[in-house]
């Protein structure tokens, strides 16, 4: 190996361990339900990671606080060392416009607009011309095979397509993480299997980080790692 490729290589590892997410000490209760009693974990760039657990341990309500959907009781969180305790509402939906994507189980496709339209909102919402939106947008569902399926509104896809432009909606503002909850859920078993070799695909080629919350063995058991919540807490 040449001096400049063993750097080379040296680099991809630096990069690929740096701390995207810590999280300290987070909780979280509503009313008097205690749903998350001190999360610490961290997420590294490029590390695809499972949260799983039984109904109720507290994983969809950690995705959401981790996604600045919601906010913690207290604790603490950064992502890619920004405080988000620190952002206002306002701030804060600008962060997640710019660095966080969102994969559901239901999609949550737009049924008035077309695939490419679905995958150019977040583009819109940042400030982005409708030309370069449109044309991020048509890269993004031709590499996830979905170039003449673009035109087509969510009722004219399978559920393989409809969760494809999901993710291409995901990836639209080149996002330091992905966050899914559930993503395979809605899916059949050999649309659920392209689905999962779609993440490991986009981390390979985009280093792309994810945090997924499953039901999913087989998901969980092809991450990087893997989480186990009970009763509010991250057990191993």
């Amino acid at each position: 190996m040449e001096f400049h490729d063993f750097l080379a290589l040296l680099a991809l590892h630096d990069k690929c361990n740096l701390r995207m997410i810590e999280a300290r000490g987070i909780t979280k209760s509503y009313e008097d339900i205690k749903v998350l009693k001190g999360v610490d974990l961290h997420i590294s760039q490029g590390e695809i990671v499972s949260i799983v657990g039984a109904s109720g341990a507290g994983k969809s309500t950690l995705l959401h606080i981790l996604g600045t959907l919601d906010r913690p009781d207290s604790g603490s969180f950064a992502i890619n060392q920004q405080d988000l305790q620190k952002l206002s509402t306002r701030q804060l939906a600008a962060f997640r416009n710019k660095h966080i994507g969102f994969i559901f189980q239901f999609h949550n496709l737009l049924p008035e607009f077309s695939a490419k339209e679905n995958v150019c909102i977040p583009a819109y919402i940042a400030g982005q011309k409708e030309t370069q939106a449109e044309a991020r947008a048509k890269e993004l569902l031709d590499f996830l095979g979905l170039n003449h399926r673009m035109d087509h509104k969510p009722s004219q896809l399978s559920g393989g397509e409809q969760q494809r432009v999901a993710v291409a909606r995901a990836l639209m503002n080149k996002p330091d993480v992905i966050f899914a909850d559930e993503p395979s859920g809605n899916l059949d078993s050999a649309n659920s299997k392209e689905l999962h070799k779609l993440f490991f695909t986009l981390r390979e080629q985009f280093n792309q980080t994810f945090i997924i919350v499953t039901h999913n063995e087989e998901l969980a058991q092809m991450s990087d790692r893997k989480l186990v919540m009970r009763d509010g807490k991250i057990i191993e």
